[in-house]
């Protein structure tokens, strides 16, 4: 369930952390005000500064900068020496950051069934506002200081310019319609008073006053369903506050919207919940030691309980975790534990999720020292990493990375524009319906897939519009914990397994009902029938938890208990055995093997696809750390993953044992099967994390952690490269095309097998054996006579094949960051300031920017770039349900469709040519800018597209010389080596070209230097044209490629041993002795030099 991400240790406690959505960066701030900017994924500290003082780092920096700049030294005390005070929050600001705040707002109202339209619609992403600068905001009592992490320029704000009130809390604020405007700031002061700073011209504009009667702890902002921007307050005096966040140009002060009771003795923190099909709520936690949940409707209180008795919360963030589906908050007290909330608006019922104390190295806690945790944060775009702030450090927590939601998504009919996908929440299932909006079809050639910019749509980070409806569906479903879904080849019936049962139940799509169910953990299908392979296993009884405190013979039998229940599920699970089932048409299930394979070893995971994929658990040595966190989570029903039954907590991973051994981290414990057989097929693999098979049974890809194994399975299976796509979580094959999702990126792999020649000769056996078929069965039908007519039938002359090697492109459809942005100080003379504003730019300047769309010929929109910007992936987990309409679907954890657009012509291109419409990639080409026509001519050639690839209008001499080759058109081969060499007048009768000629060259003659000089250049290619038109019997073009080889050949020093030597066997065999008899003697003359 559970594993280490990362750990910083740390001398002093952390009591103020966040995390940046984008990069790998996460801001701590410790209990002497020192604040760190640190790494986690590379383990590096990027920046450090003591806030809470003067630090004298950037009071030199400051000086140095002014000086620099021609500034004179200022009488009065810079900003940069005040004492900032005790450190109240910290955080960063970005586009990336003011994106996503706003995004999540956006998706927390739409889920509203009242939403109003402006909340629904399509999300355009806000205009740049930072200009590629990533800002860190301190926010301390004295000032709050704002450091731009780029170029390491920082600004102070004292508390002076903010009424001379000390700052306890900060929230940014945006508009609630198109994000855009300047960047602002709200800082909650001592007085009750929320101020508004602007990060460009660094004044006050704004005060909201009349609200609190106390210090403001926290704010916070998001959207009502009716799309209107809030900003909500929490003080001291246990007051919640709303206040209109929709700011305009106007400087006034601004009185509260609704105040209400919410805390006594002071509200702590506010966190914004999503709620599927709802209006989202707020979540706050006071020093009274409870949790309180609101509607952000009737603003009414849902629910208030203690979640851990005698102990305040000091940290709340919303959850939603596939592997958890049912802990929606996650809250953290001062002692070691993160503790989860089930079902908060109902039975809210309080269990720790995890234990810290065990996931740590053993020798980082002192033997008398207790860990305590001061402050936690999820990570705002992937739910499956946590931080804490403890007394010992920082501890990134990640809990099962590789789980999707539980969605099945169901085959479309062809010729329908509506899908759909089946998904469970708590005890329901459900039908998820989804569509494109009415927009143009993005498949169809047109011009209208474009912006009134001239960019393609879902180009710019836009998402595409989705219509979707949700329905009920009537048949129950027996539980409501983790669950896994999945779909038969033939789209007929849906799996639902849950793995911790453990129970599997098998439905036919057609009418919901059951036509299988059982005891089993794992279940995979076959990718070519509605058959599928079970795990079958009894239900483990519960390991009792052995008591804290207690007399010691109470300790002692519990320790006895759980020694014989941890055997007993031990003999459990060896004993399970792996059985095949089939559904026939009549919607009967059978049994068709009640056990596949006789290793003694326990079935941990189960894969299906073409072969079933069984991984045996291998003996490991159990490190005490390991052993520490089983014990620690066995209470918790969270063992099982997807396919697998090994839970992700039992990988772990403590920070320090990255230096494993080959063998060690990849036992070879992976064996495939066959469905038909069902005897191994070949030798043991590494066991993989997830299968995919393309539905034509021609390649698939086995994901490990840190790469893709791809391979192609016809005509024989055969291995064809990796590709560095780590923490896969799961992928889709279309046709040549594999859609992999990561926890961060949307990938699509091009794959080619190519021809090998193990290929031809597997081919050419297949086909004697089929000939041998032939001939018995026409020898017993007809007798011997009937051999001749065979035989008479194999007269055809054998086709050349030549050999091509295997392809694997990656390209990146989808990422959280925003577009990069030039920061305007690297592009930018020194702009005088008006009224403030440092970062005002030119309008003329502003229209140089180069644009991303040219016109061709016929009123053509062309793109000029290779390839989209990454589009936005939506958050969290995601399933990939494939293309359908010319675009990428996608289902997220709060089961929404999303599309990603495929509409690039240096996208569309390649998906056509690898779907196998190699014509119609030709024709959108004419979409793409010709700079780009070799890369994707060069593509289409790995395809096996060289001849469809000659008709790119843009490609060079040099890459159409290639393409004419492999696609023999010797002719036109012949053409481009001619114009690239400029050898076309040389060699023809008359033009009196001999050795006397060429060597005693006229200044009129430059032309013929220049063509000699080409022919040398080029003397391999005329060379390899000339044995492809010999071996195909074209004389004409293997005679005019010679005359010009040879009239090089006849300047002595021209040409190099080895292509003397070939010239003169081409001459030989081409009869021409007089050219030979030249050729010869400067070969002699070459080898006696």
């Amino acid at each position: 369930m559970l594993r280490l991400r990362a750990f910083r240790p740390s001398n002093d406690k952390i009591v103020k952390i966040q995390l940046h959505p984008t990069h790998p960066w996460l801001v701590t701030a410790d209990a002497s005000d020192r604040v760190s900017v640190w790494n986690w994924e590379h383990r590096q500290v990027i920046y450090e500064l003591k806030a809470g003082g003067v630090d004298e780092r950037r009071l030199v920096g400051a000086k140095l900068e002014k000086l620099a700049e021609g500034e004179s030294e200022t009488k009065g005390k810079s900003t940069e020496a005040m004492r900032g005070g005790s450190v109240q929050q910290v955080n960063f600001y970005d586009d990336d950051v003011r994106f996503w705040q706003l995004w999540r707002n956006r998706s927390a109202a739409a889920e509203a069934p009242s939403a109003a339209s402006t909340v629904t619609s399509a999300f355009s992403s806000p205009a740049p506002s930072t200009k590629g600068r990533h800002f860190l905001v301190i926010c301390c009592v004295n000032k709050a200081i704002f450091l731009d992490l780029v170029t390491m320029r920082g600004r102070d704000v004292p508390k002076q310019e903010l009424d001379n009130k000390s700052l306890i809390c900060m929230e940014f604020l945006c508009r609630s319609t198109t994000g855009d405007g300047p960047p602002l700031v709200a800082f909650g002061g001592s007085d009750g008073v929320i101020r508004v700073l602007s990060m460009i011209s660094w004044k006050l504009v704004r005060r909201y006053t009349g609200g609190h009667k106390g210090s403001i702890s926290c704010l916070m902002t998001f959207m009502a369903s009716s799309g209107e921007a809030l900003l909500v307050s929490g003080g001291s005096d246990g007051l919640l506050v709303l206040w209109s966040a929709d700011h305009g140009q106007d400087s006034r002060e601004l009185v509260p919207k609704l105040s209400l009771k919410a805390h006594d003795g002071g509200v702590v923190a506010v966190e914004l919940s999503r709620v599927i099909g709802g209006a989202p709520q707020l979540i706050t936690i006071g020093a009274d030691k409870t949790l309180a949940i609101w509607d952000t409707i009737s603003f009414k209180e849902l629910r208030r309980i203690k979640p851990v008795p005698k102990l305040a919360c000091h940290s709340v963030a919303s959850w939603c975790h596939p592997r958890a589906p049912n802990l929606d908050i996650l809250t953290c007290v001062k002692d070691s534990h993160i503790w989860a909330i089930e079902h908060p608006t109902y039975s809210a019922l309080t269990r720790p999720l995890c234990e810290l104390s065990s996931l740590i190295p053993p020798q980082v806690l002192a033997p008398n020292k207790k860990l305590r945790v001061y402050c936690m944060v999820a990570h705002p775009l992937q739910p499956h990493l946590v931080a804490t702030g403890t007394n010992i450090g920082v501890i990134v927590s990640e809990f099962d990375a590789r789980s999707i939601p539980a969605v099945g998504p169901i085959p479309t009919p062809t010729g329908n524009r509506e899908h759909s996908a089946i998904f469970v929440v708590e005890r329901e299932l459900k039908l998820l319906n989804f569509q494109l909006s009415n927009t143009p079809n993005p498949s169809l050639g047109s011009n209208g897939s474009l912006s009134e910019t001239g960019k393609y749509r879902g180009d710019l980070g836009e998402p595409l519009q989705v219509k979707q409806m949700k329905k009920h569906i009537s048949t129950p479903v027996p539980h409501d914990s983790y669950s896994v879904l999945s779909v038969s080849s033939s789209g007929k019936y849906l799996s639902i397994v849950w793995p911790d049962i453990p129970h599997f139940t098998v439905y036919k799509v057609s009418d919901w009902s059951v036509v299988d169910s059982g005891s089993a953990r794992l279940l995979a299908w076959d990718t070519c029938r509605d058959r599928f392979a079970i795990l079958e296993s009894a239900l483990p009884p519960r390991i009792p938890i052995i008591p804290k405190g207690g007399s010691s013979r109470k300790a002692k039998e519990a320790a006895a208990a759980a020694a014989q229940a941890a055997a007993v599920a031990a003999s459990a699970a060896s004993a399970a055995s792996v059985q095949v089932r089939i559904l026939l048409d009549d919607g009967t299930s059978n049994i068709l093997m009640r056990s596949i394979g006789g290793r003694s070893e326990p079935v941990i995971g189960l894969h299906g696809g073409a072969l079933l994929g069984v991984a045996y658990r291998t003996s490991r040595r159990i490190s005490p750390v390991a052993a520490t966190a089983i014990s620690t989570i066995q209470s918790m029903p969270l063992s099982g993953f997807g396919s697998s039954g090994l839970s992700s907590f039992t990988t772990l991973d403590d920070g320090f044992n990255s230096h494993k051994s080959p063998a060690e981290a990849a036992p070879q414990n992976f064996q495939l099967y066959s469905w038909e057989t069902f005897q191994p097929v070949g030798g043991l693999l590494p066991h993989p994390e997830w299968t995919a098979w393309d539905q034509t049974v021609e390649y698939c890809a086995f994901a490990y952690q840190q790469y893709i194994v791809i391979s192609s399975l016809r005509p024989q299976y055969r291995y064809l490269g990796d590709v560095a796509i780590p923490y896969a979580t799961g992928a889709v094959w279309h046709r040549r095309q594999l859609f992999v999702a990561t926890p961060t990126t949307i990938e699509c792999v091009f794959v080619d097998a190519g021809v090998a020649a193990i290929d031809i000769e597997t081919r050419k056996r297949k086909e004697e054996m089929k000939m041998k078929e032939a001939q018995a069965r026409a020898v017993a039908e007809h007798g011997d006579l009937a051999l001749i007519a065979v035989d008479g039938l194999q007269s055809a002359t054998q086709e050349r094949i030549p050999l091509r090697p295997p392809m694997l492109q990656v390209v990146r459809l989808a990422s959280f960051q925003h577009a990069p942005s030039v920061p305007p100080y690297l592009t930018l003379p020194k702009q005088t300031k008006v009224d403030g504003d440092d970062s005002a730019m030119p309008r003329e300047i502003e229209e140089k920017k180069v644009n991303e769309i040219a016109v061709g010929g016929g009123g053509v929109s062309v793109a000029v770039t290779r390839f989209p910007t990454e589009q936005k992936r939506p958050v969290g987990p995601l399933v990939v349900v494939g293309v359908r309409d010319g675009v990428l679907w996608l289902i997220d954890r709060y089961m929404c469709a999303h599309a990603l657009s495929l509409n690039h012509p240096g996208i569309r291109c390649r998906c056509l040519a690898a779907y196998g419409d190699a014509v119609s990639a030709v024709k959108w080409a004419s979409r793409l800018g010709r700079e780009h026509h070799d890369d994707l001519a060069q593509f289409m050639m790995g395809m096996g597209y060289a001849t469809e690839a000659l008709h790119l209008p843009g490609i060079s001499k040099r890459l159409e010389f290639d393409l004419a080759m492999q696609s023999n058109d010797l002719k036109r081969a012949l053409q481009c080596l001619l114009t690239m060499s400029n050898s076309r007048d040389i060699g023809q009768d008359g033009i009196g070209l001999d050795l006397n000629d060429i060597l005693n060259i006229t200044a009129k003659k430059e032309n013929i230097v220049e063509a000699v000089q080409g022919i040398v250049k080029f003397a391999r290619e005329f060379l390899d044209l000339i044995d492809a038109a010999d071996a195909t019997a074209q004389v004409d073009i293997a005679r005019e490629a010679l005359k010009r080889l040879a009239a090089a050949g006849s300047v002595k020093g021209a040409l190099q041993g080895h292509e003397l030597r070939g010239l003169a066997l081409c001459l030989a065999n081409h009869g021409e002795l007089t050219r030979l008899n030249v050729c010869t003697g400067i070969f002699l003359h070459f080898l006696a030099c």
